[in-house]
């Protein structure tokens, strides 16, 4: 997908095409990833953020089929906000995750929230949609934002897997909405399950999906390790923890690496593990 092209429609399986929005960015890579879902009748994953040419593109590859569908795994602008034209444009419904909004001035590595955002319908855990020949059933994976959904096709055992798992790099975790420990069970819960591929909102498909999922566990647990570490060293203030953690990170990236620390820190609190006196962190007595 690095030299994918914006605004065409490619099939990646019989049931399942992509079409890249141009909204590339040190966030997003090459930008997010709309699917359409189905032959005859489809639903649209992630319709992406409100830009003509996107929507022109969705349209375009639509190609007058009914739209039964529009899902949203989350909430941030590069995902939700082409709901809108694109359900007044095909007679759609909004359907998939729960409406979020937060105030929320911190640095973020990822895309604001959404705040006109009004779903039609909000799926549960397990709730399907379907087709002419294609179900999509639900899988609820809180932790990037606590609304956030997955959407596994169960005729081919793909899964959809938004913000939660993307193609390219470790997933957004920021507080307050990011929840570290949701984040993790979330994880484990893919973990358990078969899923043949995973198509990201973000990056490109992932072939060996279990492994994946196994391998950024691993990577949460040894941030985990580094923390408690310089805890232990007495480095307990969270800029001096990034300094030591992030070698060489692009400085626009530094705001969004304290909030994944922060993320890491609260969960170890929830645990009993660190406590906070201040500005810095300690090991709980």
């Amino acid at each position: 997908m690095d030299d994918a092209t914006t605004g065409v429609a490619e099939q990646l399986e019989p049931l399942v095409a992509r079409i890249l929005a141009a909204n590339p960015s040190p966030f997003t890579y090459t930008g997010t990833q709309t699917y359409l879902v189905g032959t005859s009748d489809v639903a649209v994953i992630d319709p992406g953020p409100d830009l003509p040419e996107h929507l022109d593109a969705l349209i375009a590859a639509i190609a007058g089929r009914p739209v039964r569908a529009i899902l949203c795994t989350h909430t941030h602008r590069d995902h939700s906000p082409a709901s809108r034209p694109l359900a007044a444009a095909t007679g759609a419904p909004i359907i998939g995750c729960a409406p979020l909004a937060l105030d929320d001035d911190g640095p973020r590595s990822d895309a604001a929230f959404d705040r006109d955002y009004l779903p039609d319908r909000v799926l549960a855990d397990g709730e399907r949609v379907s087709g002419m020949g294609w179900t999509i059933e639900a899988v609820a994976t809180p932790g990037h934002t606590s609304n956030h959904l997955c959407f596994a096709l169960v005729e081919s055992g793909a899964l959809f897997t938004g913000d939660h798992i993307m193609g390219w790099s470790t997933s957004v975790v920021a507080p307050p909405d990011g929840d570290m420990g949701a984040y993790m069970a979330s994880l484990d819960k893919l973990l358990r399950r078969d899923d043949r591929v995973y198509y990201p909102a973000h990056g490109p498909e992932v072939t060996t999906p279990q492994r994946l999922a196994r391998g950024m566990i691993g990577h949460r647990k040894q941030r985990e390790g580094q923390i408690l570490r310089l805890i232990d060293q007495r480095i307990g203030a969270i800029p001096d923890m990034v300094a030591r953690m992030y070698v060489g990170l692009d400085p626009r990236l530094t705001g969004a690496a304290g909030r994944s620390v922060l993320a890491h820190l609260i969960d170890l609190n929830n645990r009993g593990l660190v406590r906070a006196e201040g500005e810095l962190w300690t090991r709980a007595a």
